[in-house]
């Protein structure tokens, strides 16, 4: 039955796509986040659902040529030069074979990025990309909430199968990540008024919901158990209370919520956080720590580094302080250090710096300009969202994942669309008087 309706889903959504390529695109991300046919047993378990959603996307962006713009922005103009870099320094690898099948994995990834953000335009548009984001990660965070308040915490909580937040470290950064982007939707639930799901479900009830999938996410990040994540959590929810312009009710709810949530979690979640402050008597640890100091070492001896493929027995017996221990990297900064070096790095950081400033500048920009009041605080909770991921990012090989390049695309097109609007001062008084439309039927419904 899963099978089924995965199935018939996806054919809808690609015969859509052929007259709208955006729908596509939306596919894509569905289809590239949440997994959706790893979920069944039967016939759809291992249909190349990704290959048929990025060729359709395509053949519509052939088909229907006018929907589609090229990005522009600095964030997107540094991403293009650290792909070709990437390439280069995948041809200087030490198992050049590998690293360029690795290669061409993360060429489709930030390929299809790229693709997803020339077809992501209006405001409509962007909030449909981050309702499939949301939806795609937060089915996982409020399963596993429940599934961590059913079971006291004692078991942890694990991501989409076959995918890249498969793991429970993974799946919580992801969750992490989500819940300010939740945030955001609550925000903004009010421009769903016109549409038929609103007839049957009060915006309320919209926002109530939204709230409780925030919490439930929160309390599956938590129940996955990871360390990193714990990190990451009280840096996000720092950064959520310090953007939110309900800083009491909210500073209020946390300071209820956390205390709770950590007092539920069983003895067991208890002494796996406090080895945090005893890494070095943890062999995870210190393999993580081995791993970072021979990335360091690969860029001290070569420009491009040693390519995608590091973690093998010939590069740690060159460059590891122990070569008998063989991991990935985990972390985004050692990870992307040690494939490709020191300007590799430099890339990657100035990647993810121009698009943290672009969520600034969004804020800065909508000052004063309520019918742009929702660009600012979709460039508040990604800043949220952002901070997350980096400090999540540090404890994960997670450097070419593709939920965090999204967050850009949605920044770059809201900086597109809002630059636009105050050019024209036509554009700004229309989008005045929908915004007061918009804010007259959301006192109506009240």
């Amino acid at each position: 039955m899963r099978d089924l309706a995965v199935t018939l889903l996806f054919t809808a959504g690609a015969l859509l796509a052929l007259r709208r390529p955006y729908y596509g695109a939306l596919l894509w991300v569905w289809i590239g986040l949440m997994n959706p046919h790893r979920l069944g047993w039967g016939f759809a378990y291992t249909l190349p659902f990704g290959i048929a959603a990025a060729a359709v996307t395509v053949l519509g962006m052939m088909m229907v040529p006018k929907d589609v713009r090229w990005p522009r922005g600095a964030p997107v103009a540094v991403l293009l030069c650290f792909v070709v870099w990437m390439a280069a320094t995948s041809l200087n690898a030490f198992h050049v074979e590998l690293s360029l099948d690795k290669y061409v994995e993360v060429l489709k990834v930030l390929g299809m990025t790229l693709v997803v953000a020339s077809l992501v335009r209006t405001r409509e548009e962007i909030l449909g990309l981050l309702w499939v984001i949301v939806c795609s990660i937060g089915f996982f965070g409020v399963k596993g909430g429940v599934f961590t308040l059913l079971t006291g915490g004692s078991s942890r909580v694990w991501g989409p199968p076959s995918s890249l937040v498969n793991g429970n470290n993974e799946l919580a950064i992801a969750l992490i990540i989500c819940i300010p982007l939740m945030y955001f939707l609550v925000q903004q639930s009010a421009s769903l008024q016109g549409y038929k799901l609103t007839e049957k479900l009060p915006v309320k009830w919209l926002r109530r919901g939204l709230y409780v999938a925030m919490v439930l996410c929160a309390v599956s990040a938590v129940g996955t158990q990871s360390r990193g994540a714990f990190l990451a959590i009280g840096a996000m929810g720092s950064m959520l209370w310090w953007r939110s312009k309900s800083k009491l009710p909210l500073g209020i709810a946390l300071m209820i919520v956390a205390p709770a949530l950590l007092l539920f979690m069983p003895e067991e979640w208890s002494a796996r956080m406090s080895t945090i402050q005893t890494y070095d008597e943890d062999a995870s640890a210190m393999g993580r720590i081995n791993a970072w100091m021979m990335a360091i070492n690969i860029a001290n001896d070569r420009l491009m580094g040693a390519g995608f493929a590091t973690a093998s027995k010939l590069v740690y017996g060159l460059y590891a302080p122990d070569p008998s221990v063989v991991l990935v990297a985990h972390s985004i900064y050692f990870q992307v250090l040690g494939d490709h070096g020191y300007i590799g790095l430099v890339l990657y950081l100035l990647f993810w710096i121009l698009t943290y400033m672009t969520a600034g500048r969004l804020v800065r920009l909508t000052k004063g300009h309520p019918d742009l009041e929702w660009a600012g605080q979709l460039g508040s909770m990604a800043k949220v969202s952002l901070v997350g991921f980096a400090v999540g990012g540090a404890f994960l090989s997670l450097a070419y994942w593709d939920m965090p390049f999204y967050i850009m695309v949605a920044l770059v097109a809201t900086d597109m669309l809002v630059r636009k609007t105050l050019e024209d001062p036509q554009n700004v008084a229309k989008a005045s008087l929908q915004a007061g439309i918009s804010a007259a039927s959301h006192t109506g419904l009240r």
